[in-house]
């Protein structure tokens, strides 16, 4: 829709392009588009990065050096001066008062200032106060002219600042740059920060206050037009956030009208019943030397009931690390299985999925059970059952475990029946899509052990059942965890050799592989060089990322069988290592990991009876911000609870990836960590599904398109 006008005044909505505007320069316009903004809703849509105050500051008497001010004066003389630089000089002070104190305003590299402004003027002037030689003087102060009747100067003064002459229509545009709460937005190339706030206030003066700006309208009380002045050009600080809280809703409403009708039409779909007997459930649990916990029978019996059912599942399977995830989902694949058709488990990494096959095949070898390990390398089944004819010629496996190979065509399982998808953050949303849709409306579990925030949950997966394993196994042994200073090596290095001799094992983690010249982090290469001179008595490997497949398998088969003592390793090995006999574990430069990452490789050790030690080494000072999150990590061994904390620090992109969790278009994060606003928005979609499930309503078109369209691109 294109800008229209109405007797007095022009009118914008939206759509309207730029270029149809008459008080935008051609060069103005030129670097708009090279930012990708094309229509007014693409620059009213930009948030202010933070807001300065430039409120009017109190009398000359009352100020310090080094304050920023904003003072409203006039002009009473004007010079070029020469000192180690030619500058412009105004000298201006009270107009109610000549004789009063006066502000020295200085302007350097600015020329055309002198044609701007002229003695007798009332300005508005922001800068910083300074006293040089008894004198208060602000240095290339941001202005504006106050007099109604300098208007004509006013836009002269805008167009050789960079500003476009506004429309003569429009009032005065006094107060945008000084005298107020002033929004200060990221830097454009091209384009400077005073034409960029001035172009905004124009767009917000010429707006349509009656165009639609959403495909439904969760609070018509306040509107998203009168939000969005609010937004850029606050009375205060006050009006500011709630102009944010009203954006931030309007997002959340788009985000959890998506999911909710995703999760009305996935029940809605026909599905197949997954979960006839348990025959294979139940001689496995007889076979464990263990019983199950309580949280995990329940979790089993809330997958089962899923699964009975004739309506696909859709269900996340929550547990902090060594919290027995993996063998809930495994009885559920068993079910599927004994029920005619295939499960398969997708693995973000080899060493995990390589874990899991090898671990499958140790509880299910008393069964007839077929499983097939896929990944991107060559060795696959006829690896790991070299030894065994009748997994490895068996076309037609029952469980099939791998990693991103099986979102490959030629490796898609075939008869799917369910999905489990493991640590399913670290796949993409289009990752986690095609997996899934390899079968006809499959089951589909997904696992984490990294405990999420209870807002995360109820935004990132609402469509999805929760099953929470809340409880670790009897028998795990105790993690201690200790934060300790570079200079305290020594005394970690007996500690080490006092374990070792006890027959325990050690890892050692760094962040990066190699040394790197721009970084003074240790690297896992160097610290096997440097551990071997320091403990030439023990056995000690090597795992990072980049070894390939055998020399990983074989530093795995060597830790876990206690022919290597030390393993030095980087992430690699922050999910799927299950070693009960690794009760060490040393972090190198921890505070460069996030909170939940150090949780996640601490989940390494105390997996067996044995007591457990985590070592976080790191010099950082008490002050310094990254030492709060070893605070935590000390003080707690909760995983719900870190996941707090680390939502807090670092915020949602962070704690689960941007890409993968499918955050990365969120521009007001208040509502992911708001629960009464998203609950708030989930009502309001719900109330909509549920008196329109079809969405036939007229009021309803916006979003019936916009739900097909994503539909399509599924």
């Amino acid at each position: 829709m294109e800008a229209h006008r109405t007797a007095d005044q022009l009118l914008l909505v939206p759509n309207s392009a730029l270029e149809s505007l008459p008080f935008i320069f051609p060069r103005e316009l030129k670097a708009l588009h090279a930012a990708s903004f094309r229509t007014v809703g693409d620059v009213l849509r930009v948030i202010p990065r933070r807001y300065e105050n430039r409120c009017v500051s109190p009398p000359l008497s009352t100020l310090t050096n080094g304050e920023n001010v904003c003072l409203q004066l006039r002009i009473y003389s004007a010079a070029w001066r020469i000192s180690y630089k030619r500058y412009y000089e105004m000298s201006a002070g009270d107009a109610e008062d000549p004789q009063g104190p006066r502000v020295l305003l200085r302007w350097f590299n600015m020329p055309y200032v002198a044609k701007l402004l002229a003695v007798g003027m009332h300005i508005s002037v922001y800068g910083k106060l300074r006293s040089v030689s008894e004198k208060w003087v602000i240095c290339n102060p941001d202005f504006e002219v106050l007099d109604d009747h300098e208007l004509t100067g006013l836009r002269l003064a805008a167009a050789s600042l960079g500003d476009s002459s506004p429309p003569g229509s429009l009032p005065a545009p006094q107060f945008i740059h000084t005298g107020r709460i002033v929004p200060i937005y990221k830097s454009l190339p091209n384009i400077s920060a005073r034409t960029f706030r001035s172009l905004v206030y124009r767009l917000l003066s010429a707006l349509d206050r009656h165009a639609a700006w959403e495909d439904y309208d969760p609070a018509p009380s306040y509107p998203m037009s009168t939000a969005l002045c609010d937004l850029h050009f606050p009375a205060d600080e006050a009006t500011a956030h709630k102009a944010r809280m009203r954006l931030a809703l309007s997002e959340c409403f788009t985000r959890q009208f998506a999911v909710a009708w995703r999760r009305r039409q996935s029940s809605a779909a026909p599905g197949r019943i997954t979960a006839t007997t348990d025959y294979y459930c139940r001689e496995l649990l007889s076979a464990l030397p263990f019983p199950l916990t309580s949280a995990q029978q329940r979790c089993i019996s809330e997958i089962r009931a899923d699964m009975a059912r004739a309506t696909p599942m859709h269900r996340l399977l929550q547990g902090d690390v060594g919290s027995g995830k993996t063998l809930v989902a495994l009885c559920a694949m068993l079910m599927c299985v004994e029920s005619g058709m295939t499960a398969a488990l997708l693995a973000p990494t080899q060493i995990l999925a390589e874990q899991h096959y090898r671990n499958f095949r140790r509880l299910l070898r008393h069964t007839d059970v077929r499983i097939s390990l896929r990944t991107s390398d060559k060795i696959d089944d006829s690896h790991f059952a070299a030894n065994d004819s009748r997994i490895s010629a068996d076309p037609s496996p029952r469980i099939i475990i791998g990693t991103h190979a099986l979102l490959y065509e030629k490796n898609r399982p075939q008869n799917l029946g369910l999905a489990v998808i493991d640590e399913q953050h670290k796949f993409g949303v289009t990752q986690r899509q095609s997996f899934i849709h390899s079968g006809t409306n499959p089951d589909v579990l997904v696992m984490t052990a990294t405990p999420i925030p209870r807002t995360l949950t109820l935004t990132l997966y609402a469509d999805l059942e929760v099953s929470v394993i809340g409880e670790l196994p009897p028998g795990r042994g105790q993690i201690v965890t200790a934060l300790r200073n570079p200079r305290h090596m020594k005394r970690i290095i007996a500690f080490l050799q006092t374990e070792i001799a006890a027959g325990r094992q050690v890892y050692i983690v760094s962040p990066l592989i190699e040394q790197s010249e721009s970084s003074e982090r240790s690297s896992a290469t160097r610290e096997l060089a440097r551990w071997r001179e320091i403990l030439p008595e023990f056995s000690i490997g090597l795992l990072h990322g980049k070894l390939n497949a055998e020399e990983k398998e074989k530093a795995m088969a060597d830790f876990a069988s206690g022919d290597i003592q030390i393993l030095i390793c980087t992430t690699v090995v922050e999910v799927g290592v299950d070693v009960a006999n690794a009760t060490v574990m040393l972090i190198n430069n921890a505070d460069s990991f996030g909170l939940s990452q150090l949780h996640q490789l601490r989940g390494r050790i105390g997996r067996g009876s044995h007591k457990s030690y985590c070592i976080l080494l790191s010099d950082v000072k008490p002050d310094d911000p990254a030492r709060e999150k070893l605070n935590i990590l000390c003080n707690t061994t909760n995983g719900f609870e870190i996941a707090e904390h680390d939502f807090r620090l670092r915020g949602p992109g962070d704690v689960l990836g941007t890409a993968q969790s499918g955050l990365a278009d969120v521009r007001f994060p208040e509502w992911l960590s708001d629960v009464r606003l998203i609950h708030r928005a989930t009502r309001i979609a719900n109330s909509i599904l549920d008196s329109d499930p079809t969405l036939s309503n007229p009021e309803h078109a916006a979003l019936s398109r916009r739900m097909q369209n994503a539909q399509r691109q599924m």
